[in-house]
């Protein structure tokens, strides 16, 4: 299993003109990053006038992902075929094209939606669901048949307010039907429609190929700052109307350890990648940001990715069991394993611990 991160995770640093994406490429690298995603929201790989692929521009970063040693292994894009006639064939076309990016990147896998994932809420009802499912299938099913002539497949996400929950995810996919087209499981993603999210993990872990973990805030009152799609900085509302905010993975209300015991016990061993949303991600140093000036991963701090992840999903936390420290002070917080901090410190049960911080926690306090 492949541990690794999504660019859309910095997508604001790059929109903003503060990285590059071969620096976020080289970022995430230095922090443990066994693979990437690349999501082109703050960049593209074709020309916008003609649509002509740049061919140059994907060689650059290629290359620049070699030499880093983290194998580009998804294509991320956003997609609609909740429409009729030529506007139906046109984004059929689009999204094929977007499979010869793909390609081109030489990628083995391309997530793309199947709606607009800001659906008006009156437009996401099941009787909407019913009948836009053949459409979404049939159209999805001509992108993955493209996806088998170029060697990618294709991949749905639980994303949005439409085609999400288990049940209208497992119904597209056997809806589709084709041997080129799988699941990307998103752990977070359903809380917005108000689905469980270990129940989810059950459910689907045994049909994913892709996994993105993600963590949010819940709360069922208005927090004073809430909007209906902005989920990259401000609260928004689930489909039931509670209140939801991405968070760093492992400090929101999701039960993390759970899920990915799930994910474990289901026997799945591909790519799994943190995917917060920008807004919850520590920004690399000289961003401007302050949250985490030393730039360390946000999911873990302190660390890497992979050696964090093998604790994890070998230890009793994945099976439901926490055992780590939530250690803050002011505005810094750091996830300290146990285990890990032991051996580095040479801590034994019953002392305090100390982290890199300076603040100290004792010996078994949980999250």
């Amino acid at each position: 299993m492949r541990i690794g991160l999504s660019s859309y995770s910095l997508d604001g640093e790059m929109k903003k003109g503060r990285m590059t994406l071969e620096q976020v490429i080289d970022w995430a690298a230095a922090h443990g990053a066994e693979c990437m995603e690349l999501v082109p929201f703050a960049f593209r790989l074709e020309d916008p006038a003609t649509g002509r692929i740049d061919i140059s521009r994907i060689g650059q970063i290629k290359r620049r992902a070699l030499d880093a040693g983290v194998p580009l292994c998804n294509y991320s894009v956003l997609a609609d075929f909740c429409r009729e006639g030529p506007a139906l064939e046109a984004e059929i076309r689009r999204v094929c094209h977007e499979v010869d990016i793909a390609a081109e990147l030489g990628v083995p896998r391309m997530r793309h939606d199947v709606c607009g994932f800001r659906r008006p809420q009156a437009e996401n009802t099941a009787r909407d669901f019913d009948r836009w499912l053949h459409v979404m299938a049939e159209a999805a099913a001509r992108v993955a048949e493209h996806g088998k002539q170029r060697g990618v497949v294709t991949l749905i996400e639980n994303h949005g307010f439409f085609a999400n929950g288990c049940d209208r995810v497992l119904r597209i996919m056997d809806r589709v039907g084709h041997e080129n087209y799988g699941l990307l499981l998103d752990t977070g993603n359903v809380v917005c429609v108000d689905e469980d999210a270990l129940a989810a993990a059950m459910t689907l872990a045994p049909r994913a190929q892709m996994v993105h973990l993600k963590d949010f805030y819940i709360r069922t009152r208005d927090p004073g700052d809430s909007t209906q799609f902005d989920c990259a900085g401000s609260w928004f509302r689930s489909r039931g109307g509670k209140y939801l905010r991405g968070a760093i993975l492992g400090q929101g209300d999701l039960d993390v350890w759970a899920v990915l015991g799930a994910i474990k016990k289901s026997g799945y061993d591909g790519r799994t990648r943190h995917t917060p949303v920008p807004s919850a991600w520590p920004m690399p140093a000289g961003s401007g940001r302050k949250r985490m000036p030393d730039g360390r991963c946000a999911s873990f701090p302190g660390s890497d990715l992979r050696r964090n992840w093998k604790h994890f999903v070998n230890s009793p936390a994945a099976l439901g069991f926490p055992r780590f420290f939530l250690l803050k002070k002011k505005r810094k917080s750091c996830i300290i394993f146990h285990a890990i901090q032991r051996k580095k410190t040479g801590a034994r049960e019953g002392k305090a611990m100390a982290c890199p911080c300076g603040w100290a926690a004792p010996w078994g306090a949980d999250f």
